[in-house]
């Protein structure tokens, strides 16, 4: 299906759009560091929601205050119409206690979708939602209905890490259609195998962290991610038209200037390269 996102702004809260039922199509909706709202093939699916300051609390007074730069831009209890929830691994600003058990309470029929390394943590972290626990690990794919899958890929947040068992710790996950394919990478750098992985799937549209990665940072436990050209080179690699470039503005340490986003976009001419934006809604195809 070719063809390009289309931004289209939109006046008033995010909760008036994300109060009406999913359409038809493809639309995105930013919350902020890794998490959109993801309306597919009439499914509305949330993915790695960060909607609370539960960070900002764990580290106030510490050498590291995650302070926020944006606020959350809508209650977890006010979207509506979920599906899906998923998480791409237990990092707080992924899988977030303070996010999760709102948003499922809000949405009773909706499952939750996790790392199969990360069980226990999911059962927390959601408050206690194991009966609508789904569970999944790399290479495996899970029906939806609608036509609408989801397929797990490997992901490595500096390293590939797996459990006792061999889980993945770490995951990516793309939402495929008989026309259209959507992947979230997880957070994620450049390993052996990544693009040979994902561009089996056929993905169009990539959603890719490009908060690069700071040794002072890691060495200190915060992990870091692609940086924008090996986030663009990726998406080039794996033949998708378009990459909504996110994991960014939201604590001021481990961040980039949305100015090297643009000016990237600016220069690409084969692949569309954008870059996540709250109050716009991304469509596709273009209508």
């Amino acid at each position: 299906m070719p063809g390009r996102l289309l931004e289209t702004p939109f006046d008033g809260p995010l909760a008036e759009r994300l109060a009406a039922p999913p359409a038809e199509g493809l639309n995105l909706f930013w919350l902020g560091q890794a998490g959109f709202v993801i309306d597919i093939a009439g499914r509305r699916i949330v993915i790695d929601p960060y909607l609370s300051d539960s960070l900002g609390e764990k580290y106030r007074g510490t050498p590291r205050e995650h302070i926020r730069m944006m606020p959350p831009p809508i209650e977890p209890g006010a979207i509506a119409h979920i599906d899906l929830v998923c998480c791409t691994h237990a990092h707080t600003d992924h899988m977030d206690p303070g996010t999760l058990p709102a948003l499922l309470a809000a949405n009773p029929t909706a499952k939750l979708l996790a790392p199969r390394a990360m069980r226990e943590q999911a059962i927390q972290r959601s408050g206690g939602a194991e009966a609508r626990l789904v569970l999944v690990d790399a290479g495996e794919a899970i029906d939806l209905g609608r036509g609408l899958s989801v397929t797990a890929t490997r992901a490595a947040h500096e390293t590939l890490e797996t459990d006792a068992e061999g889980h993945h710790r770490f995951l990516g996950y793309c939402f495929g259609t008989n026309d259209l394919a959507l992947w979230h990478s997880g957070d994620c750098i450049p390993f052996d195998g990544l693009v040979a992985e994902v561009r089996k799937l056929k993905p169009q549209v990539a959603l890719l962290p490009v908060n690069g990665r700071q040794p002072e940072l890691s060495l200190n436990g915060v992990p870091g991610n692609f940086t924008l050209v090996e986030a663009v080179d990726v998406a080039r690699a794996i033949r998708a038209e378009t990459l909504v470039a996110h994991h960014y503005g939201l604590f001021d340490f481990n961040t980039i200037d949305p100015s090297e986003i643009d000016g990237m976009a600016s220069g690409e001419r084969a692949l569309q390269v954008m870059r996540a934006r709250e109050a716009i809604a991304f469509q596709w195809p273009p209508t």
